[in-house]
């Protein structure tokens, strides 16, 4: 032995044992420093060239050896193998290159008593190497060594890879916590503020300061004070309302030439409906909001209309004024106004309901709006006459509720107010012929009471008028015999009961199919009697072109008025004259459609 190896190799294997490998030395035959590079080593195994004679050997450098570095300093502490450093006194010409290399290594002592097997746990297959005789001892470790350096450094590289994409899963997980980006700052161009602004003056002098003025009440339902109120206008001068509350007392003063009501043939009737039609001046807007309530002036001289709206206005339209536009707009209440009749036995007195709970009568020879019944507590729905003088009304209550009032006791207090079992009544309507007698309409159950037998609790219908599946907007008598009742459903059904016998259950005669679906914004349907005819009836209608119909009792459309150039919206509440073929139609923006003959 002449030659030992410049340096240690230092190799880390898996299972946490590093062991040193040392060079075998060369015999005094072999040139010193040459040995097979480890590529053509690997090409002389593959290719199995039978001779065990090495390749002409290269002069070895210093600088073409490689040292290893362990992979973790933790190997170190945890490793069982000692460390040692070689020792290489006896060498010749080494003392420099050992003490130039001050690196510790760990030595495997498994591995310096038999350097051809791998120790235990290693996952090196080195089969190949056992089987093949062409090599020599030195090549076969040296390929041990290389096959042991690429498995460490590949794992390595796996290592790191797995890191990698480690960081990368953790960086793509926000926790819910978003970066808030700094707005950009622009430059915002100066804008020129003019001189009144500033307020200032043309010539720079400061303008003094303007007192506040108070802000209007918003309040739309605001309570009016009990008692009379005025009947002043809002839109008119005091000689404009003088002039026509002096006409509306003449045309109160004269009778209609034929009070006597009868049935008119139907294909007659349908002939006048014919000739009723509607002209640009018969349309205008006479309140300022919705449509609840619409009556009509039983004169035969003059066309006198009344509105109620949402906001507590009523408005009489004269539409033979000869002023600019011939309304008249008073306001009596702070709620919408929901039913309202011209006085049957004196037309001088319009009655008017609101949900504010006041009941109030337009006496225009007072010119005053006098309170007829008021109540703090609950909010009205509708009211009737139960006498023909109107000296006695039947008032509904939105929760159920119906009251009694005499007008001739004094104060605004009702005579009974008695609980019908209902969970809301929105219409109540009396018998024509048998007057002890009204129907009150409002939730899914419709009854007929008798005002005879009210208390205050406990009451029950003399008759149910069952078939309604959901809310019943209205409920009325037929205006001669009162043999038929027509109520407006919010199941699409318009139905037509037979009422000719109060003392047996009330079948229905007909149903009609009907679109009632007004929504929110529009005011639900209320069939109504024409007063002329026993057994025809007026609606409004959802179709299109915009239209009011009229039905037979049997369930036939008699006829639609319609006209695209002047009715393009839908009228919920209708009305027509007693006498007269004049039909009226309100829409839920304030305004009026008179279909009249031409």
């Amino acid at each position: 032995m002449s030659y030992v190896s410049d340096k240690a190799e230092k190799r880390a294997v898996f299972g946490k044992q590093v062991k040193v490998l040392l060079t075998p030395l060369f015999t005094e035959g072999e040139k010193c420093n040459k040995r097979l590079p480890q590529k053509r080593l690997l090409e002389k195994f593959s290719s199995n060239e039978g001779s065990s004679e090495r390749e002409p050997k290269v002069k070895k450098s210093c600088d073409d050896l490689t040292s290893l570095q362990i992979r973790d300093e933790s190997y170190k502490a945890s490793s069982s193998p000692q460390e040692v450093i070689p020792d290489t006194s006896s060498l010749p010409n080494q003392s420099s290159m050992v003490s130039s290399t001050n690196t510790s290594v760990m030595v495997d002592h498994d591995s310096e008593t038999n350097g051809d097997t791998d120790h235990e746990g290693s996952n090196l297959d080195t089969s190949y190497l056992d089987g093949s005789s062409q090599l020599s001892a030195y090549e076969r470790k040296r390929l041990k060594n290389i096959m042991e350096n690429a498995n460490f450094f590949a794992s390595l590289k796996l290592l790191e890879s797995a890191s990698r994409l480690r960081e990368i899963a953790t960086k793509r997980q926000s926790h819910g916590i978003k970066r808030v980006k700094p707005k950009k700052t622009e430059c915002e161009t100066v804008r020129r503020r003019s001189m009144r602004l500033q307020k200032v003056d043309p010539s720079g002098v400061p303008l003094p300061e303007i007192p506040a003025q108070p802000e209007p009440e918003t309040d739309e339902y605001r309570q009016l004070p009990p008692g009379p109120l005025p009947m002043v206008t809002a839109n008119q001068s005091k000689e404009l309302t003088d002039t026509f509350l002096d006409t509306w007392t003449q045309i109160s003063q004269i009778k209609p030439t034929d009070t006597e009501k009868h049935l008119c043939n139907i294909e007659r009737y349908k002939a006048s409906l014919s000739r009723m039609i509607l002209s640009e001046d018969a349309v205008t807007k006479v309140v300022k909001n919705r449509i609840y309530s619409v009556a009509i002036h039983p004169s035969e001289s003059r066309t006198l209309v009344a509105a109620g709206d949402k906001s507590g206005q009523i408005g009489l339209w004269d539409l033979n004024s000869k002023s600019e536009d011939g309304i008249y707009v008073f306001i009596p209440h702070s709620q919408p106004v929901s039913c309202m009749y011209f006085s049957p036995c004196n037309p001088a007195h319009l009655l008017s309901l609101s949900h504010d709970g006041t009941v109030r009568c337009g006496d225009v020879t007072r010119a005053v709006f006098e309170e007829v019944y008021r109540s703090e507590e609950n909010s009205l729905s509708s009211f009737d006459f139960l006498t023909d003088n109107t000296s006695s009304l039947v008032v509904g209550q939105w929760d159920g509720d119906v009251a009694i009032v005499d007008r001739r006791t004094p104060g605004t207090s009702s005579e009974l107010t008695a609980n019908v079992n209902s969970k809301t009544t929105r219409t109540v309507h009396v018998h024509p012929v048998n007057r002890q007698y009204f129907i009150a309409a409002g939730a899914v159950n419709v009854g007929v009471y008798d005002t005879r037998y009210l208390k205050p609790n406990g009451n029950k219908p003399i008759l149910f008028l069952s078939g309604h599946t959901k809310s019943v907007a209205s409920a009325y008598f037929s205006p001669i015999t009162g043999h038929r009742v027509v109520t407006t459903c919010a199941d699409d059904k318009l139905r037509v009961y037979d009422t000719s016998s109060l003392s047996a259950a009330i079948p229905v005669v007909t149903a009609i199919r009907h679109n009632n679906n007004t929504g929110r914004w529009l005011t639900r349907f209320r069939a109504v009697w024409d007063p002329k005819q026993e057994d025809c009836f007026v609606v409004g209608s959802m179709a299109r072109p915009r239209q009011i119909e009229i039905f037979q009792a049997t369930g036939k459309l008699l006829h639609s008025f319609y006209n695209e150039d002047y009715l393009g919206s839908v009228c919920s509440i209708n009305a027509v004259h007693p006498t007269k073929n004049i039909l009226v139609g309100g829409n839920s923006s304030g305004r009026l459609h008179v279909f009249k003959d031409c």
